[in-house]
């Protein structure tokens, strides 16, 4: 794995060529986590079949975890939502790895990537198969012997954010699967984006969801904004105040709600910011904040300076409850 670099091919005699390359890599070898592809089993309801997805190990060449311990693993869910996860290098998953918490990029049913078949697969199911798929790879890793399951983390962008915030809402295993998560401007009324959305994906959650405004009620019963009772574990939002395509008011909405239910939260916008952070000062609060706000919620200490962010119902000792679950 290194930086991006443009290269000269020679079509006639194979040879390649560095034509631009941006530098030397930024990650040293004893801090640079590999990615390994894993594939699992999707439940066995719905269209059952496979899913897939990047584990990143925790590896940080100055320290070592105490033998027998299992590290915390985040799961990253891809924008989209037909997107897919990227093995390009990416320093911003190597920050985690470098820190002694795993990644587990995912490709659920309808990542691009795997063929038409696979990507036909969450036409009408966004909001359900990206959620159970999530939730199962989460799962599949503690079964693999990889991860702590007390210890289990997602995060994404936009329709990222959505899913994770609905994998913590709409979960229905006991205890929950992950213990805390966190949204990037994520959509949290589907209903809104219906309405709302530019112009180049006007209709896309037709496909993706159901037609709107003819079957509003499956909207509204697949948006976290609408089911706050049920949302229980700990999250985070990072908004730009300037966004047209997740307006603010979504994520502030969810949050106040959730705040005033009891709930631990932290919320965190930026007022420069549009859909997608370009900032570099303000990417850096946000990968800090994040990163702190699982230091809190698994009770470890975060060794990274000046790195707080307010959150709110926070108990004032924060231990990860011990989840005693039979792997499946």
């Amino acid at each position: 794995m290194k930086p991006s670099k443009i290269v000269r091919i020679n079509v006639t005699t194979g040879q390649i060529d560095d034509f631009y390359y941006s530098g030397k890599n930024i990650v040293e070898e004893p801090f640079l986590s590999v990615p390994v592809k894993k594939c699992f089993d999707t439940p066995k309801k719905g269209s059952p079949g496979k899913a897939y997805g990047y584990y990143y190990p925790p590896k940080n060449g100055n320290f070592k975890a105490p033998d027998g311990s299992l590290p915390p693993v985040l799961l990253k869910v891809h924008g989209g939502p037909t997107a897919a996860a990227s093995l390009a290098m990416d320093l911003q998953k190597q920050y985690f790895t470098s820190r002694g918490i795993a990644i587990f990029d995912m490709d659920y049913r309808g990542s691009t990537g795997y063929g038409t078949a696979y990507r036909n697969l969450l036409k009408l199911k966004w909001g359900v198969y990206d959620i159970e798929d999530c939730l199962a790879g989460a799962l599949f890793l503690v079964s693999e012997g990889l991860v702590d399951v007390d210890k289990l983390l997602i995060s994404g962008g936009s329709s990222g954010g959505y899913t994770t915030l609905a994998c913590l809402t709409f979960d229905t295993n006991n205890p929950r699967v992950f213990a805390a998560g966190t949204s990037y401007y994520g959509i949290c009324d589907l209903s809104a984006l219906a309405e709302h959305t530019h112009k180049f994906e006007s209709h896309y959650t037709d496909t993706m969801i159901a037609p709107y405004p003819e079957q509003e009620a499956v909207y509204k019963a697949r948006s976290p904004l609408f089911h706050t009772e049920q949302f229980k574990n700990p999250c985070c939002f990072f908004q730009g105040l300037l966004d047209k395509v997740v307006p603010p008011e979504q994520s502030q909405t969810m949050y106040t709600t959730l705040k005033d239910q009891g709930t631990t939260c932290a919320y965190v916008s930026f007022d420069d910011e549009e859909h997608g952070f370009k900032k570099a000062e303000n990417k850096k609060k946000a990968l800090d904040g994040e990163f702190y706000f699982y230091s809190q919620i698994l009770g470890f200490e975060a060794a990274d300076p000046d790195i707080e962010i307010p959150i709110a119902n926070l108990p004032e000792k924060q231990n990860p409850k011990k989840r005693h679950r039979k792997n499946k």
